[in-house]
């Protein structure tokens, strides 16, 4: 029994110090693996201290030009001249000289009334005016030469003979205008009687317009109306000629304001030789506002928006030397259509981020890769 508790306290002390070299084994473990994670924190940190955000970017040296503000404005051609010719007397349509198209120049024949009943009236108007007229010559005769006859008759005579020739003289421009002539120089757009309709006195024979030049008209805010004036440049776009553009001064400014819509009106005249600008073709119109000089002029896109308003990044160093992307606060003056002048902020000479300033933060080291 002695010989049997011996061993088995043996194999306990046995199985005590084998427990106890495991637990050692796993402490050592679990120390190294707790120093591996404190080296590899160390590291992590060392690391991020030594990364360096840099950005590409390309840059724009900022100087000074002239720099002109525009008023943008929706504007249409119309015609110069645009008029319905009608007939000033009643007859039928005897003879038609022009068909729709016709380019015709001023005083050209359009169409002929029948005359025959005027014709007629006015040949019996010219023999009475030829009697009263041979009648008021020897009645004057008598009576200042050789006072015969009474003053009485002399005077029924003289103004006889005045009624007859004004009598003639109506009716001849009465037959003159039985031939309906062109009153300018245009084409010929519309005709709408042929030969043998009967037309009165008021009914439209032809519409002739003018389109060279072409005026164009726009309506300008109320609140421009003291920037707006004759001779100011405006600059017209006409997408339907593919984006042709043209030049013309400011002919005419309106003196007052439409109520419904709170403009006032303009007009330009643009020369139209080819007839390629057409009445009622929408045109985008540029008209100058204010012209400034020795301005900072910078791209729209340079500006990034902040809380307070706009501000832009140009290139500096920090203290080692490095590059790198200041923001400054900027103060904005007139737009035109992408560039913007900048009142404050910035000086003359200081490169500006142009692109890849969405991506920069204040002070970030920047590479340029462009200018």
């Amino acid at each position: 029994m002695e010989h049997k508790s011996s061993l088995a306290f043996g194999e306990f002390r046995y199985m005590e110090r084998r427990n106890r070299g495991l637990w050692t084994v796993a402490a050592a473990i679990s120390l190294a693996a707790c120093g591996s994670a404190e080296v590899g924190d160390a590291d992590a940190a060392t690391a991020d201290e030594a990364f360096v955000r840099m950005i590409n970017v390309e840059t724009h040296t900022i100087a000074t030009e002239q720099f002109v503000e525009e008023i943008k404005l929706t504007a249409v051609a119309t015609a110069n001249q645009d008029v319905s010719i009608q007939a000033e007397e009643s007859g039928v349509i005897r003879e038609l000289f022009v068909e729709r198209g016709d380019h015709v120049a001023t005083g050209a024949p359009i169409a002929k009334i029948d005359d025959r009943v005027l014709g007629a009236q006015v040949d019996q108007a010219r023999a009475a005016a030829d009697l009263a007229s041979e009648t008021w010559d020897r009645r004057r005769r008598l009576w200042e030469d050789d006072r015969v006859g009474s003053e009485l008759a002399y005077l029924e005579a003289k103004y006889a003979a005045e009624q007859s020739a004004a009598t003639l003289a109506s009716l001849e421009e009465r037959l003159a205008r039985t031939l309906v002539r062109a009153p300018f120089e245009g084409v010929v757009d519309e005709r709408p009687v042929d030969v043998g309709t009967m037309v009165g006195p008021g009914e439209t024979v032809a519409r002739i317009v003018d389109l060279d030049p072409i005026k164009v008209l726009a309506g300008v805010p109320e609140r421009y109306s003291s920037d707006v004036k004759v001779g100011a440049e405006a600059v017209m776009s006409f997408q339907a000629l593919g984006g042709e553009t043209h030049s013309a001064p400011v002919r005419y400014v309106g003196a007052t304001v439409n109520p419904r819509n709170r403009t006032f009106p303009i007009e330009v005249r643009v020369p139209n030789p080819d007839g390629s600008i057409k009445p009622e073709m929408v045109a985008e119109m540029a008209v100058t506002r204010q012209t400034v000089q020795d301005a900072i002029v910078v791209p729209q896109d340079a500006l990034v928006r902040v809380e307070e308003g706009y501000v832009v990044f140009v290139v500096g160093q920090d203290e080692n030397g490095e590059p790198v992307a200041p923001a400054r606060e900027v103060t904005l003056g007139p737009t035109r259509r992408n560039l913007v002048v900048i009142d404050s902020g910035v000086e003359v000479g200081e490169e500006l981020i142009v692109v890849g300033q969405k991506s920069v933060a204040d002070g970030d080291r920047v590479n340029i890769v462009g200018g």
